[in-house]
């Protein structure tokens, strides 16, 4: 098998043509370089993995002839040794589910959704933050206010309002009334329809928003004035810290 590079020059394959299951192939993950046999490429038929080397797609080949996969490959042994049999390591199951979801291998995503990490993950906290209107929508807000607040200053801050019900929101309400800042600016989270509390909704907010590489924290605003201020039980003010 040959192929042209890009000034013309024809390169020579190093590997078999993908006819047989028994035939090695060498592949070029990104850069990362793997060895393997066609057969364990295409053990689920169904996937894209399989797909690639079905003999029905065109492959790319790197200069040395290799199979090129556009893709990071740091991960891809992960998927090799499931396809041969190994389950992946619990530590990187967040990452090497990425890797499933992409080369649709249905099997090994599977797995990875059952253990205790993406498990919680999946089946906990993001069902639960489902079930908070507009949660995504509020999180980058918060990033957007933040950011404006951010100018020639270490730290900026963004007031959240988190209500569990409707009761709740009317007494939120109240107290938005007593603060001295624009109320248009307080961010607002809930009502939902969940068992988690207002702790647990406030420790997804700071996850996610770190997630995106910020650095922030939260603690309850106090309402009042001198030894009778107070926390209050729905207002919060969230810090990001920038240098």
């Amino acid at each position: 098998m040959s192929s042209t590079g890009s000034r013309g020059t024809s390169v020579k394959s190093n590997v078999a043509s993908p006819q047989s299951v028994s035939s090695v192939i060498s592949l070029n993950v990104g850069g990362h370089i793997y060895s393997t046999v066609l057969g364990t490429l295409r053990k689920y038929p169904n996937s894209k993995l399989a797909e690639m080397f079905s003999g029905q797609s065109r492959s790319n080949l790197d200069l040395k002839g290799r199979y090129f996969i556009d893709r990071d490959g740091t991960h891809f042994r992960h998927v090799l040794e499931f396809l041969r049999g190994r389950e992946p390591p619990h530590h990187l199951a967040e990452e090497v589910y990425q890797e499933a979801l992409y080369y649709g291998i249905e099997p090994l995503a599977k797995l990875l959704e059952d253990s205790p990490k993406l498990f919680g993950e999946l089946v906990g906290r993001r069902q639960f933050l489902a079930r908070v209107p507009n949660y995504q929508e509020n999180i980058e807000v918060m990033v957007r206010v933040a950011r404006a607040e951010a100018v020639a200053s270490r730290h900026s801050t963004v007031m959240v309002c988190v209500v569990r019900n409707e009761e709740d929101a009317a007494k939120c309400h109240e107290a938005e009334n007593g603060l001295d800042s624009n109320k248009e600016s307080i961010v607002r989270f809930g009502p939902w329809k969940a068992s988690p509390s207002i702790s647990d909704l406030l420790y997804c907010i700071k996850l996610d928003i770190e997630s995106k590489g910020y650095s922030t924290s939260y603690q309850p605003h106090e309402i009042g004035k001198g030894f009778l201020m107070r926390p209050c039980e729905f207002l919060y003010k969230f810090t990001f810290t920038w240098w």
